[in-house]
């Protein structure tokens, strides 16, 4: 199918003013080219599965997407979610008048109904032999060029700022996206179900927030009119979350956006989706294997996966989860032992390793900054990084064998980090000291260490029990299912510069 030869060559400008010509041209002619409603009795999935003998007459309806005119008769195919059928239109058989004012002034691009009796041409392409056609919304604006190769529609939309910036235009034209998305909301379907046939409650907490808390990230802030108070963007679950442990609910999870104020990347997107679940009188070890049954289980339900091509590398869910020490694996990875290493030195490895770091970079900011550049690109298969330094995790327990770490573990997945987790630290003393080591920091220069929410502290004075939490990034998830290496190919609209 070719697109409208009248167009070929046409500025915008002009083919709108054509178009519009058109509508007023089909009104003229007694019909709405916008109505009010359509009953899809047949969706063009469902038709591609009819067996013969072809007997019964149908009504379909989706998007044009290729066009052919020869005189009194046409072919077009049409889309609907991701499914195309071709569509035989022939003057003597639809109602007198009808080719003319209909078949004749429709684009590709519009949104049309059918009724008709299904057929192979002798081409052995299933197709629908229309006896009436019902305009059902006239496009006005063209789609992106589209072609056809050997029988198949096409269109090469592959500026990806493009699509960003048009994912309608994107999910018509790349039919292939559209699955990625449902897979991302088989995803979440699972994840849920997962949750609750746990025993885990869903709940919603404020997106709004007096004080953020529960990460190192820095937020975004907004104004209360009403309140006459700055607010913030929650840049994570957690306070929240931690308050109902605190007030009896055992086992609880939300699933919702967080937002954080920091750089954009194939990993990052300043809003984002997360996953965040907390279980009484658990610890880190214990949601460590939920977490790892978790994820194989519902990777497995959506797509049948027990290994993912991503990128390069193929990574099997089949075996057990690697466990590594988070110094063992700088080891590992650099072939330096960093364990007993201060700022100092952390400071000269660093620079003696020609990696740029910030100034003024403390400890936590300086320890980061070695396992991100030399141990996460080597996480392919699925791994946990066990054992944190205390330093980089005020909200952790303190780990039961060494003061100087916290029993927190994060997993790693194709370079990625998709679930962080800790003995959740619950000693009210020790975790306003912890966060008031924070404030330091920040005081000294580290925009994104954590704030004390003085409400999370009187809570937590109230008893909470021991608490095993997990916190898992969805969008990453997404990107492992669906084998999409940015993380904006698995968000609908991402954020993108004006």
């Amino acid at each position: 199918m070719s697109n409208n030869e009248s167009e070929v060559g046409q500025s915008l400008k002009q083919i709108i003013d054509h178009r519009l010509e058109k509508i007023k041209a089909i009104r003229d002619g007694g019909i709405d080219p916008f109505p009010h409603n359509f009953d899809l009795k047949d969706k063009v999935s469902d038709l591609l599965s009819v067996k013969e003998p072809f007997t019964e007459e149908y009504q379909t309806a989706g998007r044009v997407v290729g066009m052919r005119r020869m005189g009194k008769a046409s072919f077009c195919h049409i889309q609907d979610e991701g499914k195309k059928i071709q569509i035989y239109l022939k003057s003597n058989m639809l109602e007198e008048g009808m080719y003319d004012l209909l078949v004749r002034n429709m684009d590709i691009g519009d949104i049309v109904g059918f009724n008709g009796v299904l057929f192979y041409t002798k081409t052995n392409e299933l197709s629908i032999k229309c006896t009436k056609v019902t305009m059902l919304a006239k496009s006005i604006r063209p789609l992106p060029n589209i072609k056809e190769k050997e029988g198949e529609s096409f269109f090469a939309f592959e500026d990806k700022d493009l699509r960003y910036r048009n994912r309608h235009l994107d999910f018509i034209v790349n039919s292939g996206v559209v699955n990625d998305f449902v897979l991302r909301s088989q995803l979440l379907k699972e994840v849920r179900n997962f949750l609750e046939n746990d025993g885990y409650l869903e709940v919603e907490t404020p997106v709004l927030q007096p004080m953020y808390g529960g990460a190192n990230a820095r937020p975004f802030t907004t104004f209360h009119n009403t309140l006459d108070e700055k607010l913030y963007l929650r840049i994570s679950l957690e306070l929240y979350l931690k308050k109902l442990i605190i007030g009896g609910i055992n086992k609880v999870f939300e699933l919702s956006k967080n937002f954080r104020n920091e750089g954009m990347d194939k990993d990052h997107n300043p809003e984002f989706t997360m996953l965040e679940f907390y279980c009484a009188y658990a610890d880190v070890y214990d949601m460590l294997d939920f977490t790892e049954s978790m994820i194989k289980g519902v990777f497995k339900e959506v797509n049948n996966a027990t290994a993912i091509d991503f990128g390069k590398n193929k990574i099997s869910l089949k075996n057990k989860f690697k466990v590594i020490d988070f110094f063992e694996s700088i080891k590992q990875f650099s072939k330096k032992d960093v364990s007993s290493m201060d700022s100092k030195a952390l400071n000269k490895f660093l620079k003696d390793s020609k990696i740029k770091i910030e100034k003024n970079a403390n400890y936590s900011n300086l320890i980061d900054k070695v396992f991100s550049h030399f141990v996460e690109p080597n996480l392919i298969q699925p791994t946990f990084i066990v054992n944190f330094p205390k330093a980089i995790s005020p909200l952790a327990k303190t780990h039961r064998e060494n003061d100087n770490l916290v029993e927190r573990f994060e997993l790693f997945i194709g370079g990625m980090e998709i679930a962080n987790s800790f003995t959740e630290l619950n000693d009210p003393i020790d975790q306003l000291e912890r966060l008031n080591n924070q404030v330091d920091l920040r005081a000294k220069g580290d925009k994104e260490a954590q704030v004390i929410d003085y409400s999370f502290i009187e809570a937590m004075e109230i008893g909470m029990p021991p608490t095993g939490g997990v916190g898992v990034g969805i969008d990453r998830l997404a990107m492992l299912l669906t084998g999409n290496t940015s993380i904006k190919d698995v968000i609908l609209f991402p954020a993108m510069r004006s």
